[in-house]
């Protein structure tokens, strides 16, 4: 259809929370390749005729789909008056959606040269690039452990449910490590919530206080322990202020670290 971008087909959409939180799957254009933590371009039709938006609006969405899966899959927040999801929420199974031929993003585990745990730290729907880590084979093959650490406000925030817990007993990948049970781990927090099975606070609270490396066996240490961050901006600048006291830096193209992040709006 273009140079730059395919026109893609909707053919799947789970409501999470109404009116909130919903995700969404869409036929993959068959020379489109990514790297597990990368994002795409979406664009959708300008049906409504916003004034100051083009034809079509694009945005920036990180996968939730593995690198090899047949169909790319993203997850959304519902803004409320916002020029894309104003119309993203409502598209339906058949919609047109339109994918840039290029994938964006550092996200992804080559920014690490060393390290044994890979701790994935998420915030609302910085949860989708995690998802598509966790199903890469390179991960397993890359980590001994691997720990998912989803914030979300209240219980019904955490989705992706299913998925996660059978993560360990029905993925795929059981076929080339037998043993992801014992190396995956997840922990969820609600901070607005008491709930059963759930840490209460703020993740940087959980990592100023020792209870998040209280969860590993290995604890949280410069030569182990490597993070990921994928949420609000406040969020991620928040972590990366706690894990810099503790003796974390970034990793940069020209300066191994310990420490990957993604603004995710």
């Amino acid at each position: 259809m273009s140079e730059k971008f395919t026109r893609e087909t909707i053919t799947s959409v789970t409501t999470w929370v109404p009116g909130k939180l919903f995700s969404f799957t869409c036929t993959r254009p068959a020379a489109y390749k990514f790297t597990a933590g990368q994002f795409a371009r979406l664009g959708v039709e300008n049906l409504k005729k916003i004034p100051g938006e083009p034809e079509i609006i694009w945005r920036a969405y990180s996968m939730v789909s593995g690198p090899y899966d047949e169909q790319l899959e993203f997850f959304s927040i519902v803004v409320p008056d916002g020029a894309f999801t104003s119309h993203l929420s409502h598209l339906k199974v058949g919609d047109p959606i339109y994918v840039d031929k290029t994938n964006f993003g550092f996200l992804t585990t080559a920014r690490f040269e060393s390290g044994k745990d890979l701790w994935l730290l998420a915030s609302g729907t910085g949860l989708a690039p995690f998802i598509s880590i966790m199903n890469d084979p390179q991960t397993w093959d890359q980590f001994e452990h691997v720990y998912l650490v989803h914030s979300a406000r209240t219980a019904e925030e955490l989705v992706y449910q299913d998925t996660i817990q059978k993560f360990s007993t029905h993925s795929p990948l059981l076929e080339l490590h037998e043993d992801i049970g014992d190396r995956f781990h997840y922990l969820p927090v609600v901070t607005r919530e008491k709930i059963d099975g759930c840490l209460d606070e703020r993740i940087t609270r959980l990592l100023e206080t020792g209870q998040l490396a209280a969860k590993a066996q290995h604890g949280i240490n410069l030569d182990r322990s490597r993070f990921m961050i994928c949420g609000n901006p406040e969020m991620v600048t928040d972590i990366r202020k706690v894990l810099k006291t503790m003796g974390f830096n970034p990793a940069r193209s020209t300066k191994p670290g310990e420490i990957a992040v993604e603004n995710y709006w």
